[in-house]
C-alpha cells in the first residue's frame, strides 16, 4: 500500500466517507469501490472501518440534537442481527453476490421514486415490521462492504423526514452499525496494524469532509437534496450491478 496513486485514491475514499458522515449517507457506498481500485475489496473494507468510526464521532456531534428516535429504535436492533448473520456467513457468501443484491434493491427503489408521482409531503408512519426487515438487510450489507445505505434508504425515504432529521438519523444509525462491526472485523483479521496505520492518516481528510457535508446539507434546498440522494442511489446501484456482470 504505497505510492502516489494509492494515496490519491485512498484520500478520495476518505473524503467520500467524511461527506457521508456530514449527512450524505449514500456517498459512503462509493468509498469501498473507489479504494478497491488499488487494493483488494476486503482490504479496502478493513482500511475504511476505522476511518468511518473516526468520522462518526464528529458526525454525531454535528447531529446530536437532530434525529428520529423511533426510526432508530426500530432499525438498530435489527441491524445487530444483520451484522451477526454477516459474520456467521462471511466464509460462505461471496461479496459478488451481495454486491449484486444491493445493486438490485437500490435500482428498483430509486426507479420507483423517480418514475412514480411525487409522494405527499406529510411523513408516513415508521412501521415496525418493514423497519426490522430493512434494518437487518442494512446491517448485513454494511458488514460485507459498507453498503448499508440502499436498504436504509428504502425504509427511511418514504417517511419524508425533515432534511436535517433524515441526515442526522442516518449518521446516528451508521455510527452505531460501524461500532458494532468492530468486533467481527477484528475477529476476521481485517484490523491489522498496517491497516490501522494507513487509516490513521486517512482520518484527517475524512474528518475535515464531515463539516463540508454538514454545510452542504444546510445549503441544498430540501427537494433538491432528496432528488440528489435518489439519483446517487440509482447511479451507485447501477455501478454495483455492472461490477458483477
Amino acid at each position: 500500500m504505497e505510492g502516489g496513486v494509492f494515496w490519491a485514491v485512498a484520500v478520495l475514499a476518505a473524503v467520500l466517507v467524511g461527506l457521508s458522515k456530514g449527512g450524505l449517507p449514500v456517498v459512503a457506498m462509493l468509498g469501498v469501490p473507489v479504494l478497491a481500485l488499488v487494493v483488494p475489496p476486503v482490504t479496502a473494507a478493513g482500511l475504511l472501518l476505522p476511518v468511518l468510526i473516526a468520522s462518526d464521532v464528529f458526525g454525531l456531534w454535528a447531529y446530536r440534537r437532530v434525529f428520529d428516535r423511533r426510526v432508530l429504535a426500530i432499525l438498530t436492533p435489527a441491524a445487530v442481527l444483520g451484522i451477526g448473520f454477516g459474520w456467521l456467513t462471511a466464509a460462505q457468501v461471496s461479496e459478488r453476490l451481495v454486491t449484486g443484491i444491493v445493486g438490485a434493491i437500490g435500482l428498483v427503489f430509486a426507479l420507483n421514486l423517480l418514475l412514480r408521482p411525487a409522494p405527499p409531503a406529510a411523513p408516513g408512519p415508521a412501521r415496525v415490521g418493514p423497519g426490522l426487515f430493512w434494518g437487518a438487510v442494512a446491517g448485513y450489507t454494511s458488514f460485507v462492504s459498507h453498503a448499508g445505505a440502499p436498504p436504509y434508504q428504502v425504509y427511511v425515504l418514504p417517511l419524508r423526514l425533515e432534511k436535517a432529521a433524515f441526515a442526522g438519523t442516518a449518521t446516528v444509525f451508521f455510527a452505531f452499525v460501524n461500532a458494532v462491526k468492530l468486533v467481527p472485523y477484528w475477529a476476521l483479521g481485517q484490523l491489522s496494524p498496517a491497516n490501522l496505520g494507513v487509516a490513521a492518516v486517512l482520518m484527517l481528510p475524512a474528518v475535515a469532509s464531515v463539516f463540508a457535508g454538514v454545510w452542504l446539507v444546510r445549503v441544498i434546498p430540501t427537494e433538491l437534496f432528496f432528488r440528489l440522494v435518489t439519483w446517487a442511489l440509482l447511479l451507485i446501484s447501477l455501478k454495483h450491478l455492472l461490477s458483477v456482470v
